[in-house]
């Protein structure tokens, strides 16, 4: 860098450039900074002589940077964290506040890095103090700076740092330092309670919430989620929590204080409400404290005071839910202003629910408040009244109305923003409503029922009219959907306790006689035409979930003779008199929906997932097959009868749709069902094969053979015998050649190749050891040459292919699923391989060599880049080293050199399958190399001399994978160790210099002081393993190597 002046123009640009192509000039000019050690002089020396806050910015990320990814020298991480301490009291509050909170995250990250290696990282507290005793807010806004930063550092993990270490280093920060730190937080708050800079009463109160969201027990909280359990604060807090003046500053905070800070005054008390039952000395002192709390909140609802403020409403409805994690009823209702709470907490409950507008998803904390409370009512001892009884209905009622009046005025069609688009969604949160609606079940059933009848009335009196106003129509069809949501969710819990299950029965079978009868009104005159309205969709969505919820408790035989009175009520109501009429009820709406829904996939998936859930349930699923309408699907589903099947939209939905039907034919024992069933699809195999080769490109062509693979795979999957497989190999082995045709001529057509490749991967998958062929029967080896000829037609033509800009689903989509394919055929174990040598069939040989020149035609970084691709090319390798390693060492060195490269990066993925995979190909041609030539005379066998020769090539192959294989077990949290154990020990007998090798090169990264003890560790390591690969001496080595960790590892 030629002056210090160049490089402050450069830092402009980097930070400040609107032009990406200057931005990007600057950053590779600059990147010297971050990456070389050699550079950390000269972050210094801008530090020491730069005049703008963006060079000072580059070199303090410079030496994050450094800090994070390099392994420094102790002394030079303790000459940088002095050297920040001091800069920061020196030139602190004349810097820029963005490069202040850059170099103080240096200082936290330098202090949790080397936590456990030196005690001056941990004097960080110490130093901070001197901070806030200055006499400047600047130096004491940095005090405050560095503690928040501390603990934000401590409580969240680093990519690279293994997780075990993150939770010692936090155990030991949580234990000596975060107490002191939220002391310091009450007492700067106390200090700055009457100080007009709110910058300090903010950063004061982001220390207190950032301390009382430490992660006390390593339960890694969610942080996209607002929810979390019970507040784990460690005991030596007791004295501090049981002071009342703890609760009662963040209430004055609250009074004193206006947004953001009056929230986060609130979030610190939803903490302090979630605390541990188990700290407080006594029950006395556990009560003091519950009575704070409610006077708190009790004086909040009283004046209102802030919560007018959406983010402070939001989070004191979240204060007041947190009442159920530590509190039951009981605990309540003995406090002196228990009547007056209660009473307040219903008035603000109601007035939420009408303002629904404003409160949106606010009110569920609040209902699942009420949901415990009532829950807890059969447990109450004693005569102090909880007042429930006087105030539940109104909630349940106001909930109702709330729900109603949205609808009425209308929320906005943007599926984002509309609560019953998300009906998974919306039905976890009415979870909580079941418990207030059966509390006085008799009495909200009446209203919800008064409610809906004069709604439904107008829908039926609508249906007979010949047009209707589309607006009129649509709000009323989003009253009934909440309706029939909120009729759904009551009965997904069949009973609660306080009144008897015949009478719950009863009720139940009042509203869900109301949801049925609107089923027949929704299908039937004008609403019959209105299938592409988004309100008649989320009608049909809600009716769907009412049907799914009614029938888990309803449904079958334990339920029809368990719910007897529900079906004698049905039957009076609608002469529903028993389950197998309801569940033709239901099948009949499944199949309107299927022929009347052609262009809403949601509603689609929605029914498909019914019907999916009725076939695959045993009880229900005998049942459907008595059914003429479900005879009726089985018999014709084609597209005449279900035009979505015509639609390519939903063409995924076709698989759903066909795995249903598989479910079904497949359910009895005999053949009956199966071949009336398979027509359609027969006569679509007849088309494609009297199409002349000529025509073979047209659009015609095209969607029958998607529409056709897609549901041949549905049926596959529903194979989960030998006897169903048997019935479909045998009816679909015939039509083979049309497969082979469709993949050579539509090979760069991923909409054909896709679902045709999909459907021969689940089809050659051995899952329940459903491919098992007789004896004397040719069917495996017939399969497998089938899967040869598809492979061989589409890889040849696919790797001519030019590339395009969607790369992954153009080839490298098609290239995975093919590999999938291979090697479920390979691993299937219902092939006899030798054969195909023996008499001189280029089957697996032209499998094998196709698969291999596909996965060399893709870079490893993009093999890496792609999750499906790399779980498919790794699980092939595994297999290719395990039963055909033959064909690898026989490779031409450079790719054979290549691929087992790959399985060294492959050992390195986050994802434990892969790496397992990897370990267990490592260990196949580790252990082939110990056998035949370790262990051998001398290399007979052209594959062991092949292997010889490629190692002798590029002698540092197996040594690196070695040293991998140890680093991965010392330095990260393997859950996979046993997989991982298995290469390591063959490696090891290959050669014992490789061994000597790796120890040494590991024990030189660690401090001179701990060389000896950490020897000794690998001494133990060996210790009475023997030269053998026999499962003893592998499961020796694997104990050896757990203690090995352990030992290693403790400091």
């Amino acid at each position: 860098m030629e002056s210090l002046a160049q490089l402050e123009v450069l830092c402009e640009r980097l930070y400040n450039s609107q032009d990406s192509a200057e931005r990007m000039h600057a950053e590779n000019t600059l990147k010297c900074f971050s990456t070389n050690i050699d550079y950390i002089s000269q972050c210094q020396f801008i530090l020491d002589n730069a005049l703008t806050p963006y060079a000072l910015m580059l070199a303090s990320s410079s030496l994050l940077k450094q800090v994070t990814e390099h392994s420094l020298s102790l002394q030079l991480r303790l000459d940088i964290r002095n050297y920040i301490v001091n800069y920061l009291a020196n030139r602190g509050p004349e810097l820029q506040s963005f490069v202040i909170g850059s170099l103080v995250q240096l200082l936290c990250r330098l202090t949790k890095f080397g936590w456990f290696d030196d005690d001056i990282f941990r004097d960080v507290v110490k130093e901070s103090i001197k901070f806030l005793s200055q006499a400047t807010s600047d130096h004491y806004a940095i005090g405050l700076r560095i503690l928040n930063q501390l603990v934000s550092e401590m409580n969240q993990p680093n990519p690279g740092v293994p997780s075990s270490h993150h939770r010692k280093v936090a155990c030991s920060f949580r234990d000596q330092s975060l107490f002191q730190i939220f002391q310091i937080s009450l007492t700067s708050l106390h200090q700055l309670k009457n100080d007009a800079m709110s910058r300090l009463q903010e950063l004061a109160l982001s220390l207190s919430l950032k301390c009382l969201s430490f992660d006390f027990v390593g339960t890694t909280i969610d942080e996209s989620s607002e929810e979390f359990g019970t507040v784990q604060i460690p005991s030596s807090w007791k004295p501090l929590l049981e002071d009342l003046s703890t609760l009662e500053i963040f209430f004055d905070y609250y009074a004193l204080t206006k947004p953001p800070i009056s929230k986060e005054s609130l979030e610190c008390l939803v903490r302090l409400a979630s605390v541990r039952c188990s700290l407080f000395t006594n029950d006395a002192t556990r009560t003091k404290f519950l009575d704070h709390l409610i006077s708190g909140t009790k004086e909040i609802l009283r004046t209102g005071q802030g919560l007018a403020d959406h983010d402070n409403y939001h989070e004191f409805c979240r204060l007041l839910g947190r009442f159920r994690v530590n509190y039951q009823l009981s605990d309540l209702v003995i406090m002196d202003g228990y009547s007056d709470w209660i009473r307040l907490v219903a008035e603000f409950t109601s007035k939420s629910l009408l303002s629904w507008q404003w409160a949106s998803s606010s009110v569920y904390y609040l209902l699942g408040l009420w949901s415990r409370l009532v829950s807890s009512v059969p447990y109450l001892k004693g005569d102090a009244p909880s007042l429930l009884d006087e105030f539940v209905p109104k909630i349940t009622e106001g909930f109702i109305t709330s729900r109603l009046d949205s609808a009425q005025a209308g929320l906005p069609d943007d599926i984002s923003e509309h609560p019953l688009d998300n009906v998974d969604l919306l039905q976890d949160q009415l979870d909580c409503f079941p418990n207030l609606c059966r509390f006085r079940y008799e009495s909200s059933s009446m209203f919800l029922i008064n409610v809906m009848e004069p709604i439904l009335q107008i829908y039926v009196e609508k249906a007979q009219l010949q047009t209707g106003d589309t607006s009129e129509l649509s709000v009323v069809e989003a009253k009934l959907a909440w309706i029939v949501h909120i009729i759904a969710v009551i009965v997904k819990i069949k009973q609660c306790a306080g009144s008897s299950v015949e009478s719950q029965e009863v009720i139940d079978a009042e509203l869900s006689a109301r949801a049925l009868r609107l089923v027949n009104v929704a299908d039937s005159g004008l609403h019959s035409q209105r299938y592409g309205e988004i309100s008649k969709q989320r009608l049909d969505r809600a009716i769907l979930t009412f049907f799914q919820h009614f029938r888990k408790n309803y449904v079958g035989d334990h339920a029809m003779h368990s719910s007897k009175q529900l079906y004698a009520r049905l039957s009076d109501l609608l002469g529903l008199h028993d389950h197998l009429l309801l569940l033709d009820f239901i099948v009949r709406k499944i199949a309107t929906n299927l022929k009347c829904y052609v262009e809403s996939e949601e509603v689609i998936d929605h029914t498909l997932s019914l019907f999916l859930e009725l076939a695959s349930g045993y009880m229900t699923g005998k049942l459907l097959l008595k059914l003429d309408s479900v005879k009726f699907i089985l018999l014709h589903h084609h597209k005449e009868h279900f035009p979505f099947l015509e639609e390519y939209r939903c063409s995924r939905s076709r698989t759903t749709f066909y795995y249903t039907i598989g479910w079904l034919i497949f359910m009895e024992d005999s053949t009956i069902l199966f071949k009336p069933s398979m027509d359609a699809l027969l006569k679509v195999f007849m088309t494609l094969e009297s199409t002349p080769v000529t025509m073979f490109r047209t659009d015609s062509v095209k969607y029958a053979l998607i529409g056709l693979m897609r549901d041949l795979r549905g049926i596959a999957m529903a194979t989960n015998s030998r006897r169903t497989y048997g019935l479909l190999f045998h009816w679909i082995y015939p039509h083979m050649p049309i497969l082979l045709r469709g993949i050579s001529h539509w090979a760069d057509t991923p909409e054909v190749t896709t679902p045709l490749l999909k459907l021969m991967a689940e089809f050659v998958l051995n899952k329940s050891q459903r491919l098992t062929f007789d004896t004397s029967s040719p069917n495996g080896i017939l399969l497998f040459r089938e899967v040869s000829k598809l492979l061989v037609a589409y890889g040849t033509k696919i790797l001519t292919l030019p590339n395009v800009t969607d790369i992954y689903s153009f080839k490298y989509k098609g290239i995975w699923i093919s590999l999938t394919m291979l090697s479920r055929a390979l691993a299937g174990n219902y092939v006899n391989f030798g054969v195909f040598e023996l008499y001189g069939d280029r089957a697996l040989a032209d499998a094998l060599d196709i698969a291999l020149k596909m996965t060399l035609a893709i870079p490893l970084a993009d093999i890496l880049a792609y999750r499906k691709l790399t779980r498919a090319y790794f699980a092939f390798l595994e297999v290719l080293f395990n039963s055909h390693n033959v064909f690898v060492l026989n490779l031409e060195a450079n790719t054979f050199i290549h691929i087992v490269g790959s399985l060294e990066s492959g050992l390195k993925a986050l994802d434990t399958g892969i790496s397992s995979q990897c370990a267990s190909a490592v260990d196949n041609l580790a252990a082939f190399y110990f056998n035949n030539i370790t262990m051998g005379e001398a290399p007979t066998s052209t594959a062991a001399i092949n292997l010889a020769r490629n190692l002798a090539e590029c002698p540092r192959l197996l040594p690196e994978i070695l040293k991998t294989l140890f680093e991965i077990v010392l330095y990260s949290d393997c859950g996979n160790q046993w997989s991982l154990s298995r290469p390591m020990l063959s490696l090891i007998l290959i050669s014992e210099q490789m061994f000597t090798d790796v120890k040494a090169q590991i024990l030189a990264s660690q401090l001179a002081d701990q060389h000896e003890r950490l020897s000794l560790c690998f001494d133990k390591l060996m210790a009475d393993i023997t030269r053998s690969l026999d499962s003893k001496n592998r499961d020796k080595f694997t104990q050896n190597l757990t203690i090995f960790r352990h030992d290693f590892r403790v400091k």
